[in-house]
């Protein structure tokens, strides 16, 4: 076989569903209404925890980075997407996919961290709730917030760095809608263990140290509620992490799923596809439950709107 090195590789061929054509047209229309829900619901969501000084707290500003996350996950990947089902085959230039690659890798590894956070929060504010105001002062919150990001960056700098010096067969051909990092390592003609190495250092600091975070929070949390008397209380207390709780559920559900789970026994192309839907949804579908569940679910953001909704009314009589 000839041997590209990664320098001089000019394109990827994204093959996606091309060989299910009318299951790309049925997806076709509902990532872009998917896509839709996501830039209006945390759009909306944004705008409401901006204009509302109720929800200038530490809670609802790492939820303001969530949406904005999601966001900017969503359009790193969506546009290829969506152009990937209208092409049999979509080519992308080599530069162009690690570009992708970094943004989404990037915004993937920051939701991590930005979700052990958001655990923490509810943790010192269920669980310390008369030194919840002077624990997460903005001076603290604020950073926590700005490390996230830097974190993802960061890390996905270092997976894109190590995957810039592959080297890669004739083969460039990926089963994949997107630049995902698994699917490029599997096209790799040279040795590929420092980037299993990394990628395995990199599961463990943005997915097992933020889950065990979350964990051991609301293992904390929910002794704590199981102690208060009143079952008012307990509900109304279970009620500010329900939500938080849900969105991590789906979320590390998912991407543990995709990450972490063992090969499959099943042929390579069936098994491409498999994983291929299954970051389709990671990459989709969780963006677009989380301002549903954030909104559905807590009373003062349903306040803030209603009341955003009236002003927004009574300006225009005006």
């Amino acid at each position: 076989m000839e041997r590209n090195n990664g320098s001089m590789l000019t394109e990827f061929i994204l093959i996606g569903l091309s060989a299910h054509p009318k299951l790309q047209t049925v997806l076709f229309v509902l990532v872009v209404w998917m896509y839709l829900i996501i830039l209006l619901g945390n759009g909306i969501l944004i705008t409401v925890i901006i204009n509302d000084s109720h929800l200038h707290t530490p809670m609802y500003f790492f939820l303001c980075n969530l949406s904005f996350l999601d966001i900017c996950y969503t359009s790193s990947s969506v546009p290829l997407i969506l152009d990937n089902f209208l092409t049999v085959r979509k080519r992308i230039s080599f530069s162009g996919c690690l570009v992708q690659m970094f943004l989404s890798f990037a915004m993937g590894a920051t939701e991590c961290i930005l979700l052990g956070m958001m655990a923490l929060d509810r943790y010192i504010a269920i669980c310390y709730p008369l030194r919840y105001t002077v624990i997460m002062s903005k001076s603290v919150y604020v950073p926590l917030a700005v490390g996230s990001w830097v974190a993802g960056f960061v890390d996905s700098m270092v997976q894109t760095s190590l995957a810039i010096q592959l080297s890669f067969c004739a083969n460039n051909v990926i089963y994949h809608f997107v630049c995902e990092i698994l699917a490029i390592l599997k096209l790799a003609c040279s040795d590929i263990t420092i980037n299993v190495i990394s990628m395995a250092g990199s599961n463990l600091i943005f997915l097992v140290i933020p889950l065990l975070i979350i964990s051991i929070s609301y293992i904390f949390i929910v002794a704590t509620i199981l102690m208060i008397p009143s079952t008012e209380g307990k509900r109304k207390a279970f009620s500010t992490c329900s939500a938080h709780l849900t969105v991590v559920i789906i979320f590390y559900g998912t991407i543990f799923f995709m990450y972490a789970k063992p090969k499959s026994k099943n042929s390579a192309d069936n098994q491409d596809i498999f994983d291929a839907l299954i970051s389709l949804f990671y990459g989709v579908v969780t963006p677009m439950l989380n301002p549903l569940i954030y909104s559905l679910r807590n009373k003062d953001v349903k306040t803030a709107m209603k009341n955003m909704l009236y002003r927004t009314k009574f300006s225009d009589r005006i």
